[in-house]
Order: C-alpha cells, then structure tokens, then sequence
C-alpha cells in the first residue's frame, strides 16, 4: 500500500461547500484504506495499491461529480513527492509565518515558454520558483489573501489545474502521507 495526498481545488473558500465526513465516505467507498482529511479545505489522504496519481485523481473527481454533484479538480502526490516538495522549496527557512509560504501544486508540468513568461503583477512583493509540478512561493510583505498572484492566475499564466496550500499544510501532508 502506498499513502496519496488527494487536494481538491477551491473547497470550502467560496461557492463550494464539501462536509469532510463526505469526502471521507465517498473516498473510503472507492476501496482506499486509512482514509483522513485534514482542516476543512479539501485535503484527503489515503492508503491504496500503488497507482498512477491521474488515475486515482480522476476516480476521487467523477465520484464526487456522480455521487454529490461537485465538479472540483483533484490533484494527487503520494509521499515520496510530498516529501520531495518539502526538500525542494528553496524557501522553507526563510519565513517564520507559514501564511507567507505556499506551494501550488500543478496538474501537469507546465510548458517551459509559459514559466518564462511567468511574471510577478507590478506591485507584488514575492518570490516564486516553478519545480515541475509544483510552484514555490515566498510573500516577502502581504500574503496570498491580497495578492494578484493566485491560483486563478497561475492556471491562467501555465494553462495547467492548480491548487495552493500553505507551509503548514503542507509539512502536515507531508507528514501524513510518510511511510
């Protein structure tokens, strides 16, 4: 068995209301094991077979489409990705608000033509670096929730699905989703 972290876009932060006991059972009822959530925003994590991370992204999405008629995007890192994230975010240690530090975590990796015409909105002050499927991002001043760079603008920018967390979020899925 192998330990997923499922993160389903945009839950629970504006129209799209999702009671974690349902996400549990609808997950749980897809044969996957040791089934938790963590906080109120759409993170689930789950022990199965080893998969492709696609396949059980897909699965977790048409469920909640046919059983609750919720269409979010998915997005699945088993831990050894989750683990990897954590080792490669090039600014980890340098912040001790965890809301100033975030990963979005992309769909696919994007096209090397949209990461280099990626650029941050005049008047932003943040870093950024884009790893493969994930972006690192470090508010330097301000944080995500007044920022012009969000996820929306992230898919938008590298035409891929994207869903943001934060450090601790991401420390504890990491953590969760450890052998």
């Amino acid at each position: 068995m192998a330990r997923y972290a499922a993160l389903l876009r945009g839950v629970n932060v504006g129209t799209t209301r999702l009671a974690m006991a349902d996400l549990r059972r609808v997950v749980a009822d897809l044969g996957h094991t040791d089934v938790k959530t963590y906080l109120q925003s759409g993170n689930v994590v789950l022990s199965s077979p080893p998969a492709r991370a696609e396949t059980l992204a897909e699965g977790i999405a048409k469920r909640l489409a046919d059983e609750l008629g919720l269409r979010v995007p998915v997005l699945v890192r088993d831990g050894g990705e989750l683990a990897a994230v954590v080792a490669a975010n090039p600014y980890a240690g340098r912040q001790d608000d965890p809301t100033r530090v975030l990963v979005t975590f992309l769909s696919a990796a994007p096209e090397p033509a949209r990461v280099g015409e990626l650029a941050v909105p005049a008047g932003e002050d943040l870093e950024y670096a884009v790893t493969g499927r994930e972006v690192h991002l470090h508010y330097r001043t301000g944080n995500y929730g007044r920022t012009k760079f969000t996820t929306a603008y992230l898919e938008k920018k590298l035409g891929v699905v994207a869903t943001a967390r934060n450090w601790k979020s991401v420390l504890a899925l990491r953590d969760l989703t450890a052998d």
